[in-house]
């Protein structure tokens, strides 16, 4: 017998609890572990490392941080980045299910739906999609239904003010080319509302796919044996990665041009006109910290943005030889000079 104080233990008990105490570290890193959430985050990113994308990540872990939830404290983060065509989408989809997260983060229309038909019992919390009741993706703004809400970033009849805007740019405009990613059903509704009102604007509409490069330099290049042509490039993963092309053939054909991603005018485009793709993120980031508590996706109305915003950059205004309207300056939420 072995004596602790006034504890008398034999030899077969001692061993069983010196045991317990030796596996005690483990159980503890276990217990640790499993207080761990898990989210994930889904995007179709069609440029690597695209600045854009990288500060929409950075605005949702600043806000999860604020609300308390740190990666490798209380919270395992992935972000899963793949191309915006079907095969890679499904890949990406089931690489992150693997990790078995507790809310999915998707953008919108690229994103969103191949998540949903991959599961309808993980929550997802989508951040940028475009009219989500007219896609399928919720029942109802105010009661989303299923696994999955969000944020709005527009809906397609906002498409309609790209064209007035251009034409209040460059009113002699007459041939407008319409970047827009065919395969998604967002890039056809975008397209097909632009071209409903282009009547009543005097303008014939051109389209520019963009399953490849080649496709938009040939399209640009069609839309500038046009006089008086000008360009609308709509919001999607697919026009996003074709960014830098779209915005050199702009330049070399020197086209007025109406972007939906105001990224476009920080890296040079003349002017856009939608909401804020980091805001949109990082109000995301609260719908995220509501389900880890405990509410559900169908109970949490998706939102719509706080506003619309025009950035106007006259730098390249200057450059392209465009007088902008005093009036369209005027209402501009930011001015690049």
């Amino acid at each position: 017998m072995v004596r602790f104080g006034t504890v008398i233990m034999r030899r077969r008990e001692l061993i069983a609890v010196l045991g317990m105490v030796a596996i005690l570290p483990r159980a503890v890193c276990a217990q640790q572990a499993n207080q761990f959430r898990r989210v994930a985050f889904l995007l179709g990113e069609a440029t690597e490392d695209d600045p854009e994308y990288e500060r929409r990540i950075s605005a949702f872990v600043e806000a999860l941080r604020g609300l308390g939830w740190i990666d490798g404290r209380n919270l395992r983060f992935s972000v899963h980045r793949v191309k915006p065509n079907a095969a890679d989408l499904r890949r990406g989809v089931a690489e992150l299910l693997a990790e078995q997260p507790d809310v999915i983060v998707s953008g919108g229309g690229t994103t969103t739906p191949p998540v949903l038909q991959a599961t309808n019992t993980i929550p997802v919390v989508f951040t940028t999609a475009i009219d989500p009741v007219g896609s399928g993706l919720v029942e109802s703004l105010s009661h989303p239904g299923g696994n999955v809400t969000g944020f709005m970033h527009f809906d397609y009849s906002l498409s309609g003010k790209w064209l007035e805007l251009l034409k209040q740019v460059a009113p002699a405009t007459t041939r407008v080319g319409v970047v827009r990613d065919a395969a998604q059903t967002s890039g056809i509704a975008q397209f097909a509302v632009i071209q409903s009102v282009a009547t009543s604007f005097g303008a014939d509409i051109i389209p520019i796919g963009t399953r490849d490069a080649n496709e938009i330099e040939s399209g640009m290049a069609k839309l500038a044996r046009f006089p008086n042509a000008g360009l609308i490039a709509t919001f999607g993963a697919a026009v996003n990665g074709h960014r830098d092309l779209i915005l050199e053939l702009v330049a070399r054909y020197r086209l007025p041009a109406v972007y939906a991603n105001r990224s476009f005018v920080h890296h040079g485009g003349l002017i856009s006109y939608g909401a804020d793709t980091i805001a949109t993120t990082r109000r995301a980031a609260d719908y995220v910290d509501r389900i880890l508590k405990g509410e559900k996706p169908a109970d949490l109305p998706v939102q719509a943005p706080n506003k619309y915003e025009v950035v106007v950059n006259l730098k390249t205004a200057k450059a392209l030889g465009f007088e902008l309207p005093a009036t369209v300056i005027s209402r501009a939420d930011e001015v690049i000079e």
